[in-house]
């Protein structure tokens, strides 16, 4: 096996999993870490958000959304940017839709996987696309993606003056991706941030932080459908090893609410609140574990913050 591990290392990849070096690699602005809260399904739950962000004094450097820019008027759309360029926060909103709302019967059944977080055929990555272009006219500059064709279409648009030269691509833990030599491939794609699954060890995030160079996006605690891990105590660790992180404060014993809307804001609400109070106490554990720890100032150069149209954002 020995040769093909150095085969890893002459294309520059770690050779195993086994070592934890510190990573050396930090956002622009020479922070290690910044702070997401993720399931932000609309105004009214960015709102709550922030609040209690404010009462915790949590900073909250990024929200996403699950449901897509799709379910939101474009009124809440707009509602959304001029809320979070406000408070110096980026807003990342799902590219929808996807197979599993589709009509094809595979990515409902049984063993399909990551199947259903795929667009399905040459029509579902238009959607995307189009979906995507509805949130950036609305002054959002950053989406969520889960299908790495839709991926690289998007990077086109965006070369092509399509969509925003600032718009970023944050890649959704359910594109699934595990190891170096594939999310490397996410990043030559196009990929701005990586979420990475929630089960990989400190030795797999430090393998793959010496692959890419792009921020990676780590769950401290999943939804129970990506896992249910609780890994508070592990966020010191994490912040050395793969930095720069976001750190991700999801929510487990939590109803899956996609796709969100009016019928279930109050659930919503309450939820994104109890992730702002998660943060708190991750936060106050990585303080006492590490406290030379860097974290980004709001607003932040590379934060993806919107541009609200009032703002001469209009495409």
């Amino acid at each position: 096996m020995q040769r093909f591990r150095s085969l890893l290392g002459e294309l520059g990849f770690a050779e195993s999993d086994h070592e934890l070096p510190s990573s050396t690699k930090r956002f622009p602005d020479g922070a290690q870490y910044r702070v997401e809260i993720p399931s932000v399904e609309g105004p009214e739950v960015l709102d709550a958000v922030l609040a209690e962000a404010t009462a915790r004094e949590v900073p909250v450097h990024r929200v996403s959304q699950g449901s897509g820019g799709m379910l939101l008027t474009t009124a809440e759309l707009k509602r959304m940017a001029e809320t979070a360029a406000a408070a110096r926060t980026e807003v990342s909103l799902f590219a929808r839709p996807l197979a599993g709302w589709s009509t094809g019967a595979a990515a409902l059944a049984a063993g399909a996987g990551a199947l259903a977080a795929q667009a399905r055929g040459t029509e579902q990555l238009v959607h995307n696309l189009a979906d995507i272009a509805r949130s950036a006219d609305a002054g959002i500059r950053s989406v969520l993606i889960t299908d790495l064709g839709t991926l690289e279409l998007a990077a086109a648009c965006r070369d092509r003056g399509l969509l925003p030269p600032n718009l970023q691509f944050k890649i959704s833990v359910q594109m699934g991706l595990s190891n170096p030599v594939s999310i490397r491939l996410a990043q030559r794609a196009g990929a701005d941030t990586y979420n990475v699954p929630t089960d990989l060890s400190l030795g797999q995030l430090a393998a793959v932080r010496a692959a890419v160079d792009l921020p990676l996006d780590i769950y401290l605690e999943a939804p129970d459908d990506q896992g249910g891990f609780v890994r508070h105590f592990e966020i010191a660790e994490i912040v050395r090893v793969a930095a720069p992180v976001y750190l991700k404060f999801g929510l487990r014993n939590s109803p899956n609410i996609y796709p969100s809307g009016s019928h279930l804001t109050d659930v919503a609400i309450r939820l994104a609140r109890e992730r702002v109070r998660r943060a708190e106490i991750g936060l106050s554990l990585l303080a006492e574990l590490m406290p030379d720890a860097v974290m980004s100032q709001l607003g932040a150069d590379g934060i993806a913050l919107p541009e609200p149209l009032n703002q001469g954002a209009a495409r």
